[in-house]
């Protein structure tokens, strides 16, 4: 059940990083940064990402790392030392590293892992709109994996230098409920408290499409976060896919198969 492609130009793409730059640097994280390694959203308010060309790959989660990359670039308490570091252990890719950073007031190594999520609530768990996504096996994976990598002995034998940086993770994205069952919504993931300004999206299935009143607009990539625009097509009909929409009124949907999470 993949999600529905749509092409961007370049011109395009260069308009939506700048939408999703701002959007990084005003929205909260998934998870209360209430216990380490959940950290704080790191970036200020006001500034402007240094622009880094970019001709990686088109999926949001690659434009995602990017702009942090950005953003921590024109950070004046960070410097970026070193960005997606690849780790190999006897003959077995282990992962990358996505920033080494030294946080400068307080000259410590820091190693961040960042990601763009989004998740719906169904039956008492947060699954992706491809539903071999879950919140909780997402975060655990983060934290436990991720965040190890600059602890294995194959970063430490090649980076010596960096010691063992702290860890900091951060999760932005967005939550969705469906208003149309009821539901009880969890306070808290894996003991972490979730953010309950971040669940501020809707979804439903296709059979109860019709309970919506107003019209929706199909969101291309990039859009997810920040919003339709005047080229944005009116949805007409069911899909065998999902589809992530956006309401006249702004309110953000997923519509989904009647068969999701389990077809």
């Amino acid at each position: 059940m993949p999600e529905i492609k749509h092409e961007i130009s370049t011109q395009e793409q260069n308009k939506l990083f700048k939408k999703i730059s701002n959007w990084i640097a005003l929205t909260p994280p998934l998870i209360k940064p209430d216990d380490p390694p959940l950290a704080e959203l790191p970036f200020i308010k006001d500034q402007t990402a240094i622009p880094i060309p970019y001709s990686g790959n088109s999926r949001l989660g690659f434009w995602y790392q990017h702009l942090c990359l950005q953003h921590f670039q024109a950070q004046p308490d960070y410097n970026v030392i070193a960005d997606e570091i690849q780790l190999n252990h006897n003959g077995r890719t282990i992962g990358a590293i996505d920033f080494i950073i030294e946080h400068l007031p307080t000259k410590t190594i820091e190693h961040w892992e960042v990601a763009i999520k989004f998740y719906l609530l169904f039956d008492g768990l947060w699954y992706g709109p491809n539903s071999k996504d879950r919140l909780d096996l997402k975060l655990n994976h983060m934290l436990t994996h991720q965040l190890a990598m600059s602890q294995h002995e194959c970063f430490q034998n090649q980076h010596p230098e960096f010691g063992t940086p702290v860890p900091k993770l951060l999760l932005q994205g967005r939550l969705y409920i469906n208003p149309f069952q009821q539901q009880m919504v969890p306070t808290k993931i894996l003991d972490y408290e979730i953010n309950a300004n971040q669940i501020n999206g809707y979804w439903c299935f296709y059979s109860e499409w019709h309970l919506i009143n107003e019209p929706l607009y199909i969101l291309k990539k990039g859009q997810w976060l920040t919003g339709k625009d005047e080229s944005n097509l009116v949805l007409t009909g069911p899909s065998e896919q999902f589809i992530h929409c956006q309401a006249e009124s702004g309110q953000f949907w997923f519509i989904l198969p009647d068969t999701w999470p389990h077809g």
